[in-house]
């Protein structure tokens, strides 16, 4: 079954008892089982499961070719069940650009669990392979990475883990299983923010993660999640598997603005640089183009003139919101270092554009425009 096809029927089965086309939601905190606990119908408590959340899984596990899938409240604590779960005294392997989420992770509450995280430039084989010394228990990827862009070589990088006895994680929330699928490239567990493209209207929040095997690291994190309660919404699970559906024609649309974008942005006089996989002097052009569909559409850019100029790039926009997150129908523009705390990672000169599903021309001319008045005299 073609991936687009699968988008639209995973976990979308008609309903069993009603014939309703559209899947049912499912509401209830705690289900009825019988005098000495017995599960009439399969569920006992909404923490532990319930039947929207377990067709969002089904969904996703199929999306991404895995086993088995779990669904968190949000990205981030789908993120630390999995990185927590890794065993006391063991190193684990980070990008040196990433979500500011895993760096806050990895320096202020990773340590407490007694696990450390180094940063290595994961867009370079050779270095992770040079830090895989030690006791480093798994690796984990951003590919392309929040907001630079950067690619890793998935396979080559499984290749090395596998050599190593580490596991390799990955996340995929810019690519989606639309565009790329690390399961199949060798990842052992994949991690979504389904907030972004998932749900794709910049309104529900959720995470989730995908297992290339159904096996103890699963039942560990299932555990986890079930005692510890990071659990996502039945109604956000229904949104999400709303999402779902139109998944592969939206992102199709976002990759075709972004290419758009990111080529006009390539050629104006007040952009030092661009960084999207798709333009062909891009580090990882080569490597995207052989593990993913096509490109995505997030991007980022330097704005000639440092960070005051940048500042008023975002501050001239007319038709793309200056906010956080990515991945809905509408553009949206941040400045990373101005949101990443005390001490930001991003580049100062640096714009994060989240390329939306309006007309390309219009978003280009904002950005021109926007462009043009910031690089005129005060």
């Amino acid at each position: 079954m073609r991936f687009e096809t699968l988008a639209v029927h995973a976990g979308g089965e008609p309903d069993a008892e009603t014939g309703a086309i559209a899947p049912p939601i499912h509401l209830a905190t705690t289900f009825r089982h019988g005098p000495a606990g017995e599960r009439i119908a399969g569920f006992e408590y909404v923490r532990e499961g319930n039947p929207t959340q377990d067709r969002l899984e089904t969904a996703l596990a199929a999306l991404e070719q895995g086993e088995a899938a779990l669904a968190f409240g949000s990205g981030m604590a789908a993120m630390s069940a999995l990185l927590e779960s890794l065993p006391n005294g063991s190193r684990v392997l980070i990008p040196r650009d990433c979500y500011t989420g895993l760096r806050v992770l990895a320096l202020e509450f990773l340590p407490l669990r007694g696990i450390e995280a180094v940063a290595v430039d994961t867009g370079d084989a050779a270095a992770v392979a040079a830090a895989l010394g030690g006791n480093v228990r798994a690796v984990w990827l951003e590919t392309p990475s929040n907001p630079q862009l950067q690619v890793a070589d998935i396979a080559a990088i499984a290749t090395l883990t596998r050599a190593h006895g580490a596991l390799l994680f990955c996340d995929n929330t810019f690519a989606t299983p639309a565009l790329q699928q690390p399961l199949g490239l060798g990842a052992d567990v994949v991690m979504h923010s389904t907030t972004k493209y998932f749900g794709g209207h910049s309104d529900v929040m959720g995470g989730a993660l995908v297992f290339a095997h159904k096996a103890d690291l699963y039942e560990q994190i299932a555990h986890r999640r079930h005692v510890t309660g990071g659990v996502l919404s039945p109604f956000n699970a229904w949104l999400t598997l709303r999402g779902l559906r139109s998944l592969p024609a939206r992102m199709s649309w976002h990759c075709a603005n972004a290419r758009r974008v990111a080529e006009f942005l390539a050629t104006h006089a007040q952009v030092r640089a661009v960084n999207y996989p798709g333009l062909p002097d891009h580090p990882g052009h080569a490597v995207a183009t052989r593990q993913m569909r096509d490109f995505g559409a997030m991007l980022s850019f330097h704005v000639a003139g440092g960070r005051e100029a940048a500042l008023a790039v975002a501050g001239q926009l007319k038709l793309i919101h200056n906010a956080t997150s990515l991945g809905g129908c509408e553009s949206l523009i941040e400045h990373r270092a101005s949101v990443e705390g005390p001490n930001p990672f991003s580049p100062q000169d640096l714009l994060r554009l989240s390329v939306g599903i309006e007309h390309a021309d219009d978003l280009i001319a904002d950005l021109d425009q926007a462009l043009r008045a910031a690089a005129q005299p005060s």
